[in-house]
């Protein structure tokens, strides 16, 4: 009991590391708990606060914060639009063609497998190939009742779906002009002891700025440029595998190595083991190696430095937890956790150096 004591007091005997712990804790379980109910309200709150630093920007050159609001919600409109009527048709085209092709893809590659045995008996069997391919057919036909229970739901999809574009545009819109009113009505049920709080939320604030908005440019970049080193090269379904490319930056480490392979096969398939297919792999790697030694330096020079294992850690727990928005924002949670360890209070640091070595050695 006196190690616990000691520890509490150590650790949160200040009123403010007690409140700091209090918002901490409702937010996530308002989160955990809450999370699919609120989840227009909470994807509102991200767009507005991305969208937040255009009309920043706007304002600093002398534009009214409300014609701000009302430039960027139209630009953002209009990206939704494209998004809707022109990038999701297109992906959804080129992923039926792909899904359509893979029946033929996968008859290649057994017809490669299958002489495997005979040039090199002394490493698999056909027997070993025959249980290889049973394996595969199971699984073939659990990922096809998968899609068959997927689409028996979309109607309830589409339903939330149009929710979602009427919903979310006009929240985002509210959030962005009444901002200030917004901030001001939730403060006033925090509690009265939140220095503390308020010293981590701007240095977190700072921080998860700089991430977000860096990754979003990486991701258009990477996207962008893929798109146009398939398209030269002649890789089919170049805006479906440049869009997946773009979007696994947001997993580092293992993204990339994930997307690598159906970049990879679309082209063996289409190309074979011919020029055209080793310059594909070859431009595809280089743009890796800018995108992790090159752009990624360059768009997060000011993030706070994490190990690797803590982002793996944090991608695990929040992408478990929150799905795609917490794969996200895996960093700056995990950069939250960093502030929140880094400033807080610790009772001995405010005692002599004698007094702690004491403690210590207690």
């Amino acid at each position: 009991m006196d190690s616990l004591k000691k520890w509490f007091d150590r650790f949160l005997s200040n009123p403010e590391a007690l409140a700091l712990v209090g918002m901490l804790l409702v937010g996530f379980l308002l989160l955990v708990w809450l999370g699919n109910i609120l989840a227009p309200v909470l994807a509102s709150i991200v767009i507005a606060y991305l969208l937040e630093g255009m009309v920043e920007r706007l304002g600093g050159l002398g534009v009214t914060r409300k014609l701000a609001v009302i430039v960027v919600f139209c630009a953002f409109l209009a990206f939704l639009a494209y998004l809707i009527f022109g990038l999701l048709p297109m992906l959804s085209i080129q992923t039926v063609e792909l899904v359509q092709q893979l029946p033929a893809m996968i008859n290649k590659g057994v017809a490669m497998l299958m002489h495997l045995p005979s040039e090199y008996p002394e490493l698999i069997s056909e027997t070993q190939m025959t249980l290889i391919f049973d394996q595969m057919s199971t699984e073939v036909v659990g990922y096809g009742q998968e899609l068959l229970s997927l689409s028996a739901s979309s109607f309830v999809g589409l339903v939330a779906l149009i929710i979602y574009l009427f919903l979310v545009p006009m929240l985002v819109y509210f959030f962005l002009m009444d901002k200030k009113p917004i901030i001001g009505w939730l403060t006033q049920y925090l509690p009265s002891n939140r220095a503390l709080s308020a010293e981590v939320f701007i240095n977190v604030n700072q921080q998860v700025t700089n991430y977000v908005r860096g990754k979003i440019g990486e991701i258009l970049i990477v996207w962008v440029v893929c798109f146009v080193a398939f398209s030269v090269l002649g890789l089919k379904y170049a805006m479906l595998l440049s869009f997946v490319v773009g979007i696994s930056v947001l997993i580092p480490y293992v993204g990339a190595t994930v997307v690598t392979l159906p970049v990879i096969l679309v082209a063996y398939f289409q190309w074979q083991w011919s020029n055209e297919f080793l310059v594909l792999v070859s431009v595809f790697f280089i743009i890796q190696a800018l995108d992790g030694y090159v752009l990624v330096p360059l768009l997060f020079s000011e993030v706070v430095n994490i190990h690797p294992v803590a982002i793996i850690v944090a991608i695990l727990f929040f992408g478990g937890v929150w799905g795609f928005w917490g794969i996200f924002f895996a960093i700056p949670l995990a950069t939250l956790v960093q502030a929140v360890l880094v400033a807080w209070p610790r009772e001995l640091a405010q005692l002599p150096k004698d007094l702690q070595s004491n403690e210590i050695m207690e």
